[in-house]
């Protein structure tokens, strides 16, 4: 019987994880990764198959971590948008992979285009409920929700220097959270 490989997985993929976050898929470094999950670097491509592969597994995996941990409310928008925003200002690894992603590989992937289906047609639905707007397509509501609860971590450094608080302060992220909030909910009112 073949050693349980489970646990030599866990390492690299949370290994992958960080270096994929920091460096992207072109400068990320197999040779790195192993070294941080302390194994051989032939048990990646044993495991995952080439970077590519790789790269594209660990963003899939950080995307459907975080639909688990902040599940999509159509009926709720900005509370879907804070408890996002929360959880990617503790998380702020997974805005950088799906920002390399984006840059590097351009082309969505059937895993990406499926995480978002759902939500489509949840808001569809909505929609045809009369909860949310019906002025604006859904893809476009959900492009908009998705775009302010991310703004701030996107901004300019030097936009966020100019904020009248320090950019990351526990007072103006409370801030930059209820004015998202609500300019989620004015979006969304029908």
């Amino acid at each position: 019987m073949p050693p349980d490989a489970t646990a030599t997985k866990r390492r690299l993929l949370e290994a992958a994880y960080h270096e994929f976050a920091d460096y992207g898929l072109s400068g990320a470094r197999v040779d790195r990764i192993a070294e941080s999950a302390q194994v051989n670097k032939r048990l990646i491509y044993v495991h995952f198959g080439n970077k590519g592969e790789f790269f594209d597994l660990v963003v899939a995996r950080s995307l459907a971590d975080l639909a688990k941990a902040v599940p999509f409310t159509a009926d709720d928008l900005p509370g879907y948008a804070g408890a996002l925003f929360d959880y990617l200002l503790q998380h702020p690894q997974v805005l950088r992979l799906t920002g390399w992603a984006q840059l590097e590989r351009p082309e969505p992937t059937a895993a990406e285009i499926d995480a978002y289906r759902p939500k489509i047609e949840a808001l569809a639905g909505a929609q045809q409920q009369g909860i949310v707007t019906s002025s604006v397509a859904p893809a476009d509501i959900l492009a908009l929700v998705l775009g302010l609860t991310t703004a701030w971590a996107a901004a300019s450094p030097a936009l966020r220097s100019l904020a009248p608080q320090a950019p990351w302060s526990p007072e103006r992220i409370v801030a930059h959270r209820a004015a998202m909030t609500a300019a989620v909910e004015a979006l969304t009112a029908s």
